[in-house]
């Protein structure tokens, strides 16, 4: 069961996305300010956190820099803001997803229901994978089914976006990838332009990988690849 925390400080919003949640059998709760979400994150340890960007006390902005690295929900960031630059900025700062108000329930609904199996699969997939399911790239283990990845048998604790970043390059070792291409890839954004947000993540994703960084690798002026030969 998916335990979804909704945080808008417009109560009626709130209720009403709490609402449609509830009836689609998840657990949901609600927060008023940015404060208070992150108070509910420690007690309600959610999977999925629907997140409106402009709120009194901290912003949606402010929750994210605040979860920083650590064991965090999936991010459905709500705002009323339609420039690009705001959702890269949301992107940038670790959300996984994003949608412009008003919006249609039906489409939020699915998009926390697409969240929600990439942010704890491990707690419903079978506990080994079959081999096409298991990708091997140096030192890591990837296992596509359950959406973990081992560096030297330590588990590494991705956000949702790092592993399908780094679950795309390692399928596919030594293909170049354009910025533009992970972008539609792996954010399912089509525009050029707002690359930033590949080279933040990118570079959050090396941090964690630790020993193992150098397998993903900058290609100058174009973008990324994976490779099984770290220098």
């Amino acid at each position: 069961m998916t335990k979804v925390l909704v945080v808008d400080d417009e109560i009626s919003i709130a209720s009403a996305i709490a609402y449609a949640l509830r009836r689609e059998g998840h657990t949901v709760e609600t927060a008023g300010d940015g404060q208070e979400a992150l108070d509910r994150v420690e007690s309600f340890d959610p999977d999925v956190m629907v997140l409106d960007v402009m709120m009194p006390k901290l912003s949606g902005y402010d929750v994210c820099r605040r979860l920083g690295d650590r064991q965090r929900p999936a991010v459905l960031l709500l705002t009323v803001k339609d420039d690009i630059v705001d959702k890269v900025l949301g992107l940038e700062l670790g959300a996984d997803d994003y949608m412009t108000k008003p919006f249609d329930m039906r489409e939020l609904i699915a998009r926390v229901k697409a969240l929600s199996r990439r942010s704890r699969p491990h707690e419903t997939a079978e506990p080994a994978a079959s081999p096409e399911k298991l990708v091997r790239l140096a030192g890591l283990s990837i296992n596509l089914l359950s959406r973990t990845v081992h560096a030297d048998d330590k588990q590494l604790e991705l956000t949702p976006k790092e592993f399908d970043l780094l679950a795309l390059l390692a399928r596919n070792p030594e293909r170049v990838f354009s910025r533009e291409d992970l972008l539609e890839q792996v954010w399912d954004m089509g525009f050029a332009g707002g690359t930033r947000t590949v080279d933040i993540h990118v570079q959050r994703l090396r941090k964690k990988l630790g020993d193992w960084h150098d397998v993903i690798q900058t290609v100058y002026g174009i973008g990324y690849k994976s490779t099984e030969n770290p220098s």
